[in-house]
């Protein structure tokens, strides 16, 4: 590993004209680390990939100097380039399911890094790739290493990418949302490797919409508003002591530190009483002794789900918590129907809704009950077809709600009315959409057919804090005029603390603990559900080292087992 300094003077990158980084300039040295912070399209990830030689088609990028050690790296080629990245300079892409091949298994992905720069031979590298699953937290790292990323969670395809960054051990590692979509515990692990490799000598450039994340690991922060810095300083001075209305606006948009109900976006921020438990309502969503089993690639039971209980009452908001592989989305996907149960049974309205084929309703009352119960999904654009306009995505859920074709031109602009959107974004196809304004997209799908509980899977993981905090103000206002409930899935626990009534914490597939929002986040009864909340880095503890917890024994183990190093390997 060779320690450089990154000098950047005066960097601006354009397409098509239209100036999107404006004149940056920093310095960083080796064994530091600086963040870029800042809202969707505020010029961060257009920034870190101008580093990589990889701006994108159609780019102007122009500096006054850019360089890494002795490398210019506006002069560059590609062929230099592909020598350079993986080996100088590491890069974590930010969305994992994207940048990894749904072909190959993952532990092919990190071979290929080293196998492309002449690491080691057959064994070493084998070897090597389950050091560097185990490092960055992954369970079962041979069992992991053969399979596929469609076959992971999102938290595990995210720290197989961060292993395949990690594999030559690079001087300078730039890393765009390294810890998005991960639960508390993995986070904190991958922040202690972070932090360890920034001990180590290696210069760390950070993107993240997570202010928490940044205070742990950053010694410099850059807020960037409209590819322009407003504000750069000191981590402490900057998360602390912020001079910029922007930096403030994006510091009071933290959930966590705020008392449920409280409106988060900027200038609407008002207190409301605290809410009562909403023991009289009636109940809408009923599991009882929920069960899954899988088989693995090794032939393998593993019970994904055991023994899972709870209640959804009408305007309630449960919230659902747990590591990656917890069973958290299993779950969520049995109380949709969506999944075959092999123990217990799902009541929805008082219906055998899911279970056993003897004893739930028939699958005619199943789609008519389905009218009721709807889903937000974690990445709204995997879930929509890219052909289509916002339009035919709300028309198709109008259509499957029974609404008559004459009569859903208005119903259509009456629900982007009501998630806060313009009319005119009809005519839109997804990817010419904001995340935010796709996530509000989502909702208006979600809620087109009236229905009384929506599933809410990770919907503001993506999103940066001024629009996690605008979608989070809309799901809060729906509910109060709709009368919804929420099955609330998130690995974010100030998210879950700021929209729950009860929460239920899982792990290996069971409830480990329940209890209402405030008595469980502020008096945990079991280990796990304290080690989750002792994981979370909090803006409070800018500047004090942050606690890592270890992995637990049997996620600890590495399989050396020869056969299995060379199942990799081929």
């Amino acid at each position: 590993m060779s320690h450089k300094t990154l000098i950047v003077e005066g960097l601006s990158v354009e397409f098509a004209g239209q100036r999107v980084v404006r004149n940056l300039s920093f310095t960083l040295e080796p064994g530091k680390t600086l963040a870029l912070v800042g809202e969707s399209g505020s010029g961060k990830s257009v920034t870190a990939r101008s580093l990589i030689g990889l701006a994108g088609e159609g780019a102007q990028v122009r500096a006054r100097r850019l360089q890494y050690g002795d490398l210019d790296l506006l002069a560059l080629s590609d062929r230099q380039w592909r020598r350079v990245r993986g080996k100088d300079i590491g890069f974590v892409l930010q969305d994992a399911l994207v940048s990894l091949d749904p072909l190959r298994p993952v532990g092919k992905e990190i071979l290929e890094v080293l196998r492309t720069h002449g690491w080691g031979d057959r064994a070493s590298r084998a070897a090597r790739v389950l050091q560097l699953l185990e490092r960055v937290g992954v369970p079962e790292p041979a069992l992991r290493a053969r399979q596929r990323s469609g076959e992971l969670s999102g938290g595990l395809r995210q720290r197989a990418l961060i292993a395949s960054a990690l594999a030559l051990d690079p001087g300078l590692v730039i890393a765009d949302e390294p810890t998005t979509a991960l639960d508390a515990t993995v986070q904190a692990q991958i922040l202690g490797v972070l932090q360890e490799i920034k001990a180590q000598g290696s210069s760390l450039l950070i993107i993240s919409h997570d202010l928490a994340v940044v205070a742990q690991l950053a010694d410099e922060v850059l807020v960037l508003q409209h590819g322009e810095v407003v504000e750069q300083g000191s981590m402490h001075q900057v998360l602390t002591a912020p001079r910029h209305p922007y930096t403030r606006s994006l510091l009071d948009a933290v959930p966590a530190e705020h008392e449920r109900g409280t409106r988060l976006s900027p200038g609407q921020r008002t207190a409301t009483l605290a809410r009562a438990p909403r023991l009289d309502q009636p109940v809408l969503l009923h599991a009882r002794g929920l069960g899954k089993r899988y088989v693995g690639p090794d032939q393998q039971v593993r019970q994904v789900v055991d023994g899972v209980d709870f209640e959804l009452r009408a305007g309630q908001t449960l919230g659902i918590v747990g590591e990656s592989g917890s069973g958290k989305t299993t779950v969520a996907r049995m109380a949709l129907g969506l999944l075959e149960t092999d123990d217990g049974q799902v009541c929805f309205l008082d219906q055998p809704w899911n279970g056993s084929a003897n004893t739930r309703v028939a699958e005619s009352q199943r789609r008519a009950l389905r009218r009721d119960i709807s889903v937000i999904y974690q990445d709204p654009l995997s879930s929509f077809d890219p052909r289509w306009s916002v339009g035919q995505i709300l028309a198709d859920a109008l259509d499957v709600a029974g609404i008559a074709p004459p009569e859903q031109a208005p119903r259509i602009r009456s629900l982007l009315q009501q998630v806060r959107l313009p009319a005119e974004l009809a005519a839109r196809r997804p990817l010419q959409l904001s995340g935010g304004q796709r996530q509000r997209v989502a909702i208006a799908r979600a809620i087109a057919s009236n229905p009384k509980v929506i599933v809410c899977d990770e919907p503001v993981s993506a999103l940066d804090v001024s629009v996690q905090a605008q979608v989070l103000d809309l799901l809060a206002d729906l509910q109060a005029e709709l009368g919804l409930a929420y099955l609330f899935i998130s690995h974010d626990l100030g998210v879950i603390r700021h929209v729950s009534d009860e929460v239920l914490v899982m792990r290996h597939g069971q409830v480990v603990e329940r209890a209402p929002v405030e008595q469980l986040f502020e008096s945990p009864q079991h280990p796990y559900t304290q080690r989750l909340l002792g994981a979370v880095p909090r803006l409070p503890s800018a500047g004090v080292p942050l606690q890592v917890p270890p992995l637990e024994p049997e996620n600890a183990v590495l399989l050396f087992d020869e056969s299995r190093l060379w199942k990799i390997a081929i």
